[in-house]
């Protein structure tokens, strides 16, 4: 076998799923839509090409999403789908794949069971589509909006992404429907069709939705949490003690105060403790083993970055944060008035949504060193889901 290709479609508007942007550059969890779509193809190693495609102005949303991984560069896309697939197929032309791959980015959870049948089928008969049988009763309509006829729903199919070509046929027939005028194909099989390719259909997956309204986006987050049944907990704890200043930093927020926090970094018990609770649910050991305090580039470090590292962590795993629990123990400051916009930055910092984080506060009654003003305390604990291994 030849080397197979994917062009990856993704440069349509996306504006019904709302979210203020292209819908393949919304997050589903940690990740964008597109991204989540990038990082499952280029893992496979069946795809020696994936090939995206999108639209100029949507550049630095792309550059986020392919940040990292192993992907030719974007082609331009074009007014229609069917425009935007021809410019892939272009874009690969000098690569000469023996087949390629069709994929919205619109469908982040395509399996290497769905590739692997994909691309059996178009080595065997030239042009395949992924299809799902038709459960609910179809009916067409009249010009009026009543019923004309009630469709045999036996011999429908609901098609799906990826479809699979033998790449030379393909871009011949968008070459030709491109000459010819024809842009409203609204997808490969059906040019296929037109230019008179015989196309089969291989089995889909009825996991493979298309994310097309804000419900889809729900059901995706409740989909991929699903998939993520190794749930874990992790505790930090941690303590500084006050000294001579002017603020302290807690939860990443710089707070006016008589006394600082003493540390080797900016001392922030916060992000301390919240980093030592991902770290633990990780079981990679604590904030002292990845930055100790005996390196001078820790000294003043923001400790966002120790968060983020955490962050990155749990991403590694293939995993996701599903909350985050704080208590600050302490006489002063008040922590009530910050509340939250520590919950908005730590939810930003973990990329969360905030309803993801609880930040709560207590004095420890005038009893130990809290309690005479010495020192703040915090106690952190995270819950998070990894895939099984």
């Amino acid at each position: 076998m030849g080397e197979v290709a994917v062009v990856v479609v993704a440069a349509g508007s996306g504006t019904r799923a709302g979210g203020g942007m292209p819908k393949q550059f919304r997050r589903i969890g940690a990740e964008s839509l597109l991204r989540h779509c990038l990082l499952t193809l280029t893992g496979m190693p069946e795809l020696a090409l994936v090939q995206p495609v999108i639209r100029p102005e949507d550049r630095p949303l792309y550059d986020a999403a392919a940040e990292g991984l192993d992907v030719l560069p974007a082609a331009k896309g074009g007014p229609t789908r069917q425009a935007s697939v021809r410019a892939g197929l272009e874009a690969l032309e000098h690569h000469d794949p023996e087949i390629v791959l069709v994929h919205d980015a619109a469908r982040p959870f395509a399996t290497r069971t769905l590739i692997e049948r994909a691309i059996a089928a178009a080595e065997k008969t030239g042009a395949a589509v992924p299809a799902l049988p038709v459960t609910d009763t179809i009916k067409l309509l009249d010009g009026a909006g009543f019923v004309a006829q009630t469709l045999e729903r036996d011999r429908l199919r609901a098609i799906q992404t990826p479809q699979a070509f033998r790449f030379a046929p393909l871009l011949e027939a968008h070459r030709k429907a491109a000459a010819a005028g024809r842009e409203d194909f609204t997808d490969d099989g059906a040019l296929a069709e037109w230019a008179g390719m015989t196309v089969a259909v291989f089995e889909g997956d009825a996991a493979n939705i298309k994310i097309t309204s804000a419900e889809d986006f729900a059901r995706a987050e409740a989909a991929q949490f699903a998939q993520l049944d190794d749930v874990r907990t992790g505790a930090g704890i941690d303590v500084h003690a006050f000294a001579p200043g002017d603020h302290v930093v807690l939860g990443g927020l710089h707070i006016a105060h008589s006394q600082k926090l003493s540390g080797h970094s900016d001392a922030d018990v916060v992000l301390h403790a919240a980093t030592d609770a991902l770290l633990g649910a990780l079981a990679e050991g604590d904030i002292g083993v990845h930055f100790p305090p005996s390196d001078p580039q820790w000294k003043n470090a923001a400790s966002d970055r120790f968060l983020r590292f955490a962050v990155e962590r749990v991403r590694a795993r293939g995993g996701r944060i599903a909350h985050i629990d704080i208590t600050v123990v302490c006489e002063t400051p008040k922590i009530g008035p910050h509340r939250e916009a520590m919950r908005m930055t730590i939810a930003q910092l973990c990329g969360i949504a905030q309803e993801r984080v609880a930040v709560k506060a207590t004095t420890s009654e005038k009893l130990g060193f809290t309690g005479r003003g010495e020192g703040i305390a915090c106690y952190a604990t995270a819950t998070i889901r990894l895939p099984w291994r």
